[in-house]
């Protein structure tokens, strides 16, 4: 239910039944249905729109301007009776009386889209705060650009962060134990070394206790590691952690990390963390590829070897046609990039990671010029409003 302040001019023409036809027209394209409250309930809710019905609407909000003053107000317009001229008065107003806030304007489908953006970024903003995400072991070596801060994390998300050694790690994967569930049941009656199996899904065990330990929402992993030490990787294990709804992340990677955890926090979408592995500019499309992939993500998979090792078990997966969202944020939060395209069939290649996928896109300009660093993260659906909303709103806060 998404909540509604209503001002009006009694001297408007437009009657309580058109009002509510339009409201109605709303919460249908939304699937949500609209509540109006009263002023009290309005200023009490973290996300609710402040609704100017008419023109002459403006005296009347000045009485209750004093309440609003720190408030971000979305002003929504229906378009009729001077709705839109009355909240362009009244956003001046604000803004030049210290308050602030937006207009949120267009047929009913687009003023739809704007408010489930804007309900997605308050949401995925209130569902990281008082989380955290730990690092096992240090970043990747390569990972030259890849700086991260935990200080930014907490001023702008109240996200926290644990650090956890190698060596705890490997004490935990040396326990030999995990907890069995679907998905430890589905990689298990997969037509692969049954031995390489075992052996990854005691690092999927060790994994799943730190999260628990540490009270953690995601975790990163110096993974290869792994591989001198315990002959295997860790791309079994994060995958069943992604499958589970914990962010899992490569390489000690600690912005790809934050990109899923907000990523993930706006959409509810499994998550594709990947390496950008080729563009073909003339035709519009890129190919990205990683190892490890939450399954839910997939049309159908099988196992295969690590590619860079050619050691342990990863993840050979095929997709589904559709629109996806691109995106990875600094490590800071100072800069993000969000871009939507379409996700298309693409053959196997020997030549890269283990799951392939291609993606139909407009522009390159970002990846060839400003690219944030190597890994992004590819989800389902069209989310690059909902992203922008996101990062408005925390750097409003």
């Amino acid at each position: 239910m998404i909540d509604f302040y209503q001002i009006r001019s009694p001297l408007s023409q437009i009657t309580e039944e058109r009002m509510n036809r339009y409201v109605g027209a709303l919460s249908k394209a939304l699937g949500e249905e609209m509540c109006k409250v009263p002023i009290e309930t309005y200023l009490a809710d973290d996300f609710a729109l402040l609704y100017v019905a008419s023109g002459g609407s403006e005296g009347y909000f000045l009485e209750v301007f004093e309440q609003l003053r720190a408030r971000h107000c979305y002003i929504l317009t229906s378009g009729e009776s001077n709705s839109l001229a009355a909240s362009m008065e009244i956003l001046s107003y604000l803004r030049k009386h210290g308050g602030s806030g937006e207009i949120l304007h267009g047929d009913i489908d687009e003023v739809a889209g704007q408010i489930r953006a804007l309900q997605r970024a308050h949401r995925a903003l209130a569902a990281l705060r008082g989380k955290k995400l730990g690092c096992i072991g240090a970043p990747s070596d390569w990972l030259i650009a890849s700086a991260f801060s935990p200080d930014a994390w907490m001023e702008k998300l109240q996200l926290g962060f644990v650090d956890i050694s190698m060596d705890e790690l490997q004490r935990e994967i040396a326990v030999q134990s995990y907890e069995p569930n679907a998905y430890t049941a589905r990689f298990l009656a997969q037509d692969f070394d049954r031995q390489e199996i075992e052996k990854a899904l005691y690092v999927y065990g060790a994994f799943q206790r730190l999260v628990d330990r540490y009270g953690l929402c995601g975790l990163s992993v110096r993974c290869f590691d792994l591989l001198d030490t315990v002959h295997t990787t860790g791309c079994l294990g994060l995958s069943i952690l992604n499958n589970l709804g914990v962010y899992g992340g490569c390489e000690g990677d600690m912005p790809a990390l934050l990109s899923m955890a907000v990523l993930g926090s706006i959409t509810g979408e499994p998550l594709f963390l990947c390496n950008p592995s080729r563009f073909d500019t003339k035709e519009g499309y890129a190919i990205f590829a990683h190892c490890t992939i939450p399954t839910t993500m997939l049309k159908d998979y099988c196992l295969n070897t690590h590619f860079e090792s050619g050691i342990g078990v990863a993840v050979q997966g095929t997709f589904e046609a559709g629109d996806c969202t691109i995106f990875k944020c600094e490590g800071d939060l100072s800069r993000f990039h969000a871009q939507e395209g379409r996700i298309e069939g693409v053959p196997f290649s020997d030549m890269l990671c283990r799951t392939q996928i291609k993606v139909r896109l407009d522009d390159f300009s970002y990846f060839l010029t400003r690219p944030i660093n190597n890994h992004h993260i590819i989800c389902r659906g069209k989310h690059a409003a909902e992203v922008e909303a996101f990062f408005r709103l925390m750097n409003r806060e």
